[in-house]
């Protein structure tokens, strides 16, 4: 299929935006369902060197997503909103985008053709003609009306476009079918073709150590030391009272450039040590 020639969404001083996802739906919040959207989204970050800073669940409220959807246009991040953009009467995203937004849904162009596309394959695989103007096929085309100056996510499983909004602080949010099958190559496509030049391939470091039998407030001033000498540099404490292989432990570690990371890394076991902290394995990822 053609792809849609990608417009440029993403403005903003940072080097590097904050990026977040929202997940949307009634049966993630009861349980019915389970959410994957949110592991596949931090590897598909950490793939190209960058990290999820934040994530929202809402269920199937419009004034709840609306909230939702306007603080992440107004947030200047780059934000995956996955769910909610069918044409069933449960499905509220694409509504509450142009209520965030302000703005009138519109029949897009380019995804109204997807979609007689996606509807002339099924009639031919049914051996049936394709009527246009038949109520059930008038009514799919609801799922290409997006806020008006909206573009599309190209679908490569079924041809129903996903749309793309700039936010009202640079950044901008990317909207995603629920279904994994759909969601994970459409959320790849997005960040390749319009955030390729933030990737930080070797850009980004964690080092971190077992330490038995500590406890974390014995261990902060060292850890706020770190963060304190070595600016760019984030130091986290991960404690375990039931690891299968470790036991009771913390994982102390520091996040970073590869460079700066080195040298905090080293002066934090450099600090375990005059503790006489217990220190098992070391852990680079």
């Amino acid at each position: 299929m053609n792809h849609p020639t990608p417009v440029p969404l993403f403005q903003s001083t940072e080097a590097v935006p904050s990026f977040g996802i929202i997940i949307i739906g009634d049966e993630i919040m009861s349980g019915k369902r389970s959410d994957k959207h949110l592991p596949k989204v931090i590897e598909l970050l950490s793939q190209r060197g960058l990290q999820l800073d934040f994530a929202d669940y809402v269920g199937d409220s419009q004034s709840r997503i609306s909230a939702t959807l306007k603080r992440a246009f107004d947030s200047g991040s780059v934000v995956f909103s996955c769910g909610g953009i069918g044409a069933t009467p449960d499905d509220h995203t694409r509504q509450c985008a142009g209520a965030a937004l302000g703005r009138e849904l519109q029949l897009h162009p380019e995804a109204a053709e997807l979609i007689r596309q996606r509807m002339q394959e099924l009639a031919l695989e049914k051996g049936l003609a394709y009527e246009p103007e038949r109520d059930d096929n008038l009514h799919r085309l609801n799922m290409g009306m997006f806020p008006a100056g909206a573009s599309i996510i190209p679908n490569p499983y079924n041809k129903i476009a996903g749309f793309s909004c700039a936010g009202t602080n640079g950044g901008g949010v990317h909207f995603v079918p629920g279904f994994p099958v759909m969601a994970w190559p459409m959320m790849a496509w997005v960040l390749d073709t319009y955030y390729a030049k933030l990737f930080r391939h070797d850009a980004y470091e964690e080092r971190s150590v077992i330490v038995f039998g500590a406890m974390e407030a014995a261990l902060t001033p060292l850890m706020e030391a770190i963060e304190r000498d070595f600016p760019g540099v984030r130091i986290f404490s991960l404690p375990s009272v039931d690891h299968p292989v470790h036991g009771r432990h913390i994982e102390l570690g520091v996040k970073g450039s590869p460079g700066l990371t080195l040298a905090a890394y080293a002066r934090m076991v450099a600090g375990l040590q005059q503790l006489n902290a217990k220190l098992g394995p070391e852990l680079v990822r």
